[in-house]
């Protein structure tokens, strides 16, 4: 079995998307947009123009919201090379990161990363998606590695093949217990 059609994965990354959506809703609502008209798709490219503004998943749900014209794939969603894309898929990285009740300070860098990672996985490498795609479901419940643990796990990564990488579906192997 692939990692991405493991269960677990299918939740991690579900649950993901539905905190993009939920967070997306909550500032149409605050600002009297309906979510999916064009007054939406406005909002959307008004976060974008700094998002520095807001949290990182406002704006994933704002590229959601929006076609790139280059490729007409999600915004910051298409094919390496796409300039559009390129550039929008840097603006989520400059977004805020509002650490959640209870978990770790840097945890919601890493679920951030891993979740631009797991959602636009052919715009990086085999060895960056088995490494973040991994963490996702540890990450969402508020664990997160150690150094040392990301280094051997990155180590380990380094040592296999991307069909072997693929096939990852267990982090302990890489990290040892979370």
């Amino acid at each position: 079995m692939l990692r991405v059609d493991h269960p677990s994965f299918q939740r991690a990354l579900q649950e993901i998307e539905d905190s993009i959506d939920n967070a997306w809703h909550t500032l149409c609502d605050e600002s009297g947009v309906t979510p999916g008209t064009p007054e939406a798709r406005e909002l959307a490219e008004v976060v974008l123009q700094d998002t520095s503004e807001f949290d990182w998943r406002v704006v994933d749900g704002a590229l959601k919201q929006l076609t790139c014209t280059e490729c007409g794939s999600g915004l910051g969603a298409g094919p390496l090379g796409c300039t559009a894309c390129d550039l929008a898929n840097g603006f989520r990285f400059a977004a805020q990161e509002t650490d959640r009740p209870g978990v770790q300070s840097r945890n919601e860098h890493a679920l951030r990363v891993s979740s631009a990672v797991a959602r636009t996985r052919h715009r990086y490498t085999p060895r960056a998606r088995a490494g973040y795609e991994i963490a996702l479901p540890d990450l969402l419940a508020g664990k997160i590695p150690t150094t040392p643990q990301a280094q051997r796990a990155k180590d380990r990564i380094n040592q296999l093949t991307d069909h072997e990488l693929e096939q990852l579906i267990d982090p302990r192997p890489l990290y040892g217990d979370l």
